[in-house]
């Protein structure tokens, strides 16, 4: 726990805001050397099965490109200039030997060009071993569970490889609990967060979570617990900000500094879709039988609605969009899209249709993670939350 010295959140904020800025990864560095044999598996986003690369002894680190802090030379090389940024900033990262410490990489199947980064890294790197997580498309339960299961059964098989040992099934079931309790613990700070958003601005929310991607879960639970209980104690000042949901965020993560401005702006960030992967199972994920099959289902049944989610019926999409307003008390939508993001443009339009039939408004922009102009930014979204304001009759 957080030494009880610590009198508000941000000696915690501090940490996590090192974390952020390090792209060196010296913390996660300093966990290998600790004790002989570690591992450390990265991945990029949405989603990596976080709990067997735990089972497996290795910590699972995030790999979430170079934001605006880190100047893509070669990167720019390998890639066309009409994708998103983050793989040539993962190549970046990558040619810069800042992750020469990793032990494998996982890549899911969110879009083409995680694929051909997959393909891309392999062909660069072919001492750290790298792995296309081939994510389930079907999630009709008969389809989507064996096909997920015998997925998550070579994951398995590749992890076994890299720590030169078999993965009991009873280890995965324990670090299954972990993770639940981590889940468990970031609902909650997102529920508070929409209870009192002034107490916990998003961009603080925003670095705890992305700690969590980058610490052992263990230690990340405890940060959360001791963050949600100073952050209670908060008195900071209440504000008459218009209650936004952020969609559209889920891959290639904005500057720290875009969100800052949206709160600037005027906004609350009461919901997001910022780093699903630690919100991706709504609930816990089964610890009894088959610890492969319960992720699987869990995966399958059980999974956050986001742009990458194949949803076979089009009258429903937009619908978990329309929930999370109502349920968070927001009034209105910011969808913030990466530049060059198919999953994200192509279903803003539906989004977009679902918003409107249920009078919730809404505004958009596109952004890339090095963007360093945020004044129009900040205009947009304080001209939306104005018009809120007046379409309320507030």
């Amino acid at each position: 726990m957080l030494d009880l010295a610590t009198p508000t959140t941000a000696h915690i904020i501090e940490r996590c805001e090192a974390l952020f800025s390090d792209l060196h990864f010296e913390a996660q560095r300093a966990w290998k050397a600790a004790k002989p044999g570690r591992k450390v598996i990265g991945f990029l986003p949405y989603y990596a099965p976080r709990e067997l690369v735990h089972a497996a002894g290795c910590l699972p680190i995030a790999i979430l490109g170079g934001g605006d802090q880190l100047e893509v030379i070669h990167g720019d090389a390998y890639y066309q200039s009409y994708i998103c940024r983050i793989p040539r900033s993962t190549i970046e990262l990558g040619v810069s030997a800042r992750l020469d410490f990793v032990d494998g990489m996982l890549f899911p199947s969110i879009c083409d060009v995680i694929r051909n980064l997959s393909g891309m890294w392999k062909l660069m790197f072919p001492q750290t071993p790298a792995r296309y997580l081939d994510l389930p498309q079907n999630f009709s339960p008969d389809i989507g569970v064996p096909f997920y299961a015998q997925e998550l059964k070579e994951l398995r098989e590749f992890l076994e490889h890299i720590v030169g040992r078999p993965i009991a099934d009873d280890d995965i079931r324990a670090s299954i609990a972990l993770f639940n309790e981590n889940r468990r613990l970031v609902r909650e700070v997102y529920q508070l967060r929409a209870d009192m958003p002034w107490n916990l601005p998003a961009s603080e929310v925003y670095l705890l979570m992305r700690a969590g991607l980058l610490l052992p879960v263990e230690e990340h639970n405890a940060m959360l617990v001791d963050y949600m209980r100073l952050a209670r104690q908060s008195d900071r000042p209440m504000k008459d900000n218009s209650r936004i949901v952020l969609s559209g965020v889920f891959c290639e993560q904005p500057p720290l500094n875009l969100i800052k401005s949206i709160e600037l702006a005027g906004c609350y960030i009461v919901d997001d879709d910022f780093l699903v992967v630690n919100r991706w199972e709504k609930s816990e994920v089964a610890t009894q039988g088959d610890p492969l099959e319960n992720l699987s289902r869990a995966y399958i049944n059980d999974s956050k609605s986001i742009a990458p989610k194949y949803e076979p019926n089009v009258a429903l999409k937009g619908k978990y969009l329309v929930d999370s307003v109502r349920e968070n008390g927001a009034e209105g939508v910011i969808f913030a899209m990466p530049s060059f993001c198919d999953p994200a443009l192509l279903d803003r339009p539906m989004l977009q249709a679902a918003l409107k039939a249920a009078n919730i408004p809404y505004i958009g922009f596109k952004y890339a993670e090095n963007t360093g102009q945020m004044q129009p930014v900040r205009e947009q979204a304080g001209t939306f939350a104005d018009s809120i304001k007046l379409w309320s009759g507030q």
